[in-house]
């Protein structure tokens, strides 16, 4: 807090500069003035928070000096003190706001008790412009969400809870009026920030986004959660969004971060701003999708009609192999490989690619329930694939498969008839070929006989029994997901014979192949 003392006689400013313990009291003393001209000169530059002033200087008073100071900075406190014990200027500068009014014959007790007192008031005004500040801009964000909201519509009108904001678009030039009286185009922004290695600065990073947002858009500013809510005035056609993706441009590469925004379309009314802002959160979630930088229109992505929703019959058979095989390279290389083919998918929305990457954790899942014992409890449902800004979706469908991975090699590798698991294994992935006990017996180095007994008392099924009745499994899966015709699926169950295959499949499932898929 700083205090300028203002008067003509040098011994009088020298005294009240050295006998007083300003900077004790809180206050960094400013070097004195000689007149009030020179202290109306220094006011801008230096800004006083308390001015001590002598009433009668030769050119200008105090009292006309204590006016002009109130006319340019309302908030300073002025103490006049005086060799005249004239209780008429005393009342003229109570007028003119003058905090108080001090006798030069005052002792320095006085003196610092009313500089005190001037110190205190401007402290209370200053909490007061602080709480105001704090519950007006409560108040505005508060209308802003509300205006936004799905409930935009009912606030459009004036006299709600929304006028606050109304306000705040206004005098930030977002919100103008045309020749015409209508609303110029305005449109809702989501801006997110990441890049920073340390996530205690996550914050800090948003925020200095914000800040040069505001610099280079008109444009308002929320923050909320892990994002920007922006509001921005729009012009029409592509220079409006060139200057949008100017904006983003300008500001990753003030903060060395990675910047994504979202546009909702542009509007011309309060009601409509609701439109723009869902508009803008459903293109948000695409940044799964498109990656951390650049901008996204709302026009470009909502189109999408979607892309795949289930993993083929050819992609589970891969991943068969892969987790049969303890080979946690060639599993990451195919998960890399078909995450980034649904991501380059020009229809994928974030709904299909959620929904293709949860169909690959269940197939995994079913492909680990298979490869149990008969009597054997099957695994806890499939755990649901992340979905949300910050994670990396291969590295996220990775773990999860290689957690099924590890447990099945887990358990073959352990128990006395741990070489019946890697059978069930092999047999499960060669379902399509032709399979003989012996050449099972043959993958895991175990007589034919033997191996006959064990897998028998292992599964509870005979080998032929079990082959068959996973082999119609694997057809049912492939009609129910897919429109291949029944002799292809015939095929991909290992029969070449159609006849000989639907006969099976009835003795097993209870209908004929073209029943079940109807069904």
């Amino acid at each position: 807090m700083k205090i300028l003392i203002v008067d003509d006689e040098f011994i009088i400013r020298t005294g009240l500069c050295t006998v007083i313990d300003w900077e004790g009291l809180g206050m960094t003393l400013l070097p004195p003035a000689e007149s009030a001209e020179e202290a109306l000169e220094r006011l801008a530059d230096e800004q006083p928070d308390i001015v001590l002033t002598d009433i009668r200087m030769p050119g200008m008073d105090g009292i006309e000096l204590a006016k002009e100071i109130k006319a340019r900075r309302p908030d300073t406190e002025i103490v006049i003190l005086t060799g005249y014990d004239d209780f008429g200027y005393a009342r003229q500068a109570l007028r003119e706001g003058v905090t108080d009014y001090l006798l030069k014959t005052s002792g320095p007790e006085e003196i610092m008790m009313a500089a005190m007192k001037a110190k205190q008031n401007l402290l209370a005004k200053w909490e007061t412009m602080k709480q105001e500040a704090a519950q007006g801009a409560a108040l505005r964000n508060q209308g802003l969400e509300e205006l936004l909201s799905a409930g935009g519509k009912r606030l459009a009108g004036s006299g709600t809870s929304a006028d606050p904001a109304r306000k705040w678009l206004e005098q930030a030039g977002v919100a103008k009026a045309g020749p015409d009286g209508a609303l110029l185009p305005m449109r809702v922004l989501l801006v997110g920030a990441s890049g920073w290695d340390d996530d205690r600065f996550a914050g800090i990073m948003l925020g200095a986004a914000e800040s040069k947002l505001l610099e280079l858009l008109p444009c308002v500013a929320l923050r909320k959660s892990d994002r920007i809510i922006v509001v921005s005035q729009a012009c029409e056609g592509w220079s409006h969004t060139s200057r949008l993706a100017g904006a983003v441009a300008r500001v990753r590469e003030a903060l060395k971060c990675d910047i994504f925004a979202a546009a909702g379309e542009p509007v011309t009314a309060w009601a409509e701003l609701a439109r723009s802002y869902a508009e803008a959160e459903s293109a948000y979630a695409y940044r799964l999708l498109l990656g951390d930088n650049g901008l996204v229109e709302a026009k470009d992505v909502l189109a999408r009609r979607g892309g795949r929703t289930v993993c083929s019959a050819k992609e589970e058979n891969e991943l068969s192999a892969l987790l049969m095989n303890s080979d946690a390279t060639q599993l990451r290389n195919w998960t890399n490989g078909i995450v980034n083919e649904q991501l380059s998918d020009p229809q994928a929305t974030p709904a299909t690619l959620q929904a293709y990457l949860q169909s690959i954790v269940i197939a995994a899942h079913r492909w680990l329930d298979r490869t149990r014992d008969s009597g054997a409890e099957a695994s806890a449902s499939a755990p649901v694939i992340p979905f949300h800004v910050g994670i990396r979706l291969a590295d996220e469908l990775f773990k999860l498969l290689l957690s099924v991975l590890n447990a099945f090699h887990d358990r073959v590798s352990a128990g006395r008839y741990a070489y019946i698991h890697r059978a069930i294994a092999y047999i499960q992935h060669h379902l399509d070929r032709h399979l003989t006990l012996q050449q099972v017996a043959g993958f895991v180095h175990i007589n034919p006989n033997h191996f006959s007994e064990m897998f028998k008392k292992e599964t509870g099924q005979s080998f032929t029994e079990y082959v068959t009745r996973e082999r119609m499994l694997r057809a049912a899966n492939i009609l129910k997901t897919t429109r291949m015709k029944i002799s292809e699926v015939a095929g991909e169950a290992g029969y070449e014979d159609i006849k000989y295959f639907s006969q099976q499949f009835k003795k097993v499932m209870g209908c004929t192949p073209s029943e079940y898929r109807q069904m």
